[in-house]
Order: structure tokens, then sequence, then C-alpha cells
């Protein structure tokens, strides 16, 4: 099972918020790069769950 980039986004939000506080902005910017990957394996699997239910639909008006 996928987290579907719900943990690299909470690790990215705690990485920068910690950066910031510390004003390190490498930790900073480390975070800001988890969240960014986090949203597009969001979006990757919101993509994959479309595709799926189209290709269902399709199969299923070929099999009646």
């Amino acid at each position: 099972m996928s987290d579907n980039g719900f943990v690299d986004k909470a690790k990215g939000e705690v990485k920068e918020n910690v950066g910031k506080v510390v004003g390190d902005t490498k930790t900073q910017s480390e975070g800001m790069v988890d969240k960014a990957v986090g949203g597009v394996k969001d979006v990757v699997h919101d993509m994959s769950n479309a595709i799926d239910g189209a290709v269902d639909s399709i199969k299923k008006k070929f099999h009646n």
C-alpha cells in the first residue's frame, strides 16, 4: 500500500519549519522539495485511479 505522498508532505513540512526556526536554509529547502515530491505522488496516484476507472468503464461497455 502506498502512502500517496502523505508521508513526504508531512516530513517536508516538519523539515521546512525546523529549517526556518533554526535558520538552516538547506534543511528548509529539503523540506520544500519533500513537500513537492509528495504532491507529485498525489497527482500520479489520482491519475492512475482515473485511468483505472476509465479502463474499467470501457471494459464494461464491451462486455455488455
